[in-house]
């Protein structure tokens, strides 16, 4: 899959999480986000890429709080 798709993907995860009118939704959106978190991880990480710890950081986030996501974690995309 395309990176640049992955990424789209994860901002709009993370914008629906931010807007999400129930905390149900929130952890919804933040729990798809780090899904889509990890893919991106996957791929670098086959690629080679210096970015993917950062990425695998974001995807294990969600799965061990139920907070929003840290918008000051490495790989955290605005």
């Amino acid at each position: 899959m395309d990176l640049n798709r992955l990424y789209f993907d994860h901002q709009m995860q993370l914008i629906e999480a931010e807007r999400a009118p129930s905390e149900r939704l929130q952890r919804m959106h933040t729990v798809a986000a780090s899904a889509v978190a990890e893919r991106i991880a996957r791929v670098q990480r086959g690629l080679g890429a210096a970015a993917a710890p950062a990425w695998e950081a974001l995807s294990s986030q969600a799965r061990s709080s139920s907070a929003a996501p840290d918008r000051c974690a490495p790989g955290y995309v605005s």
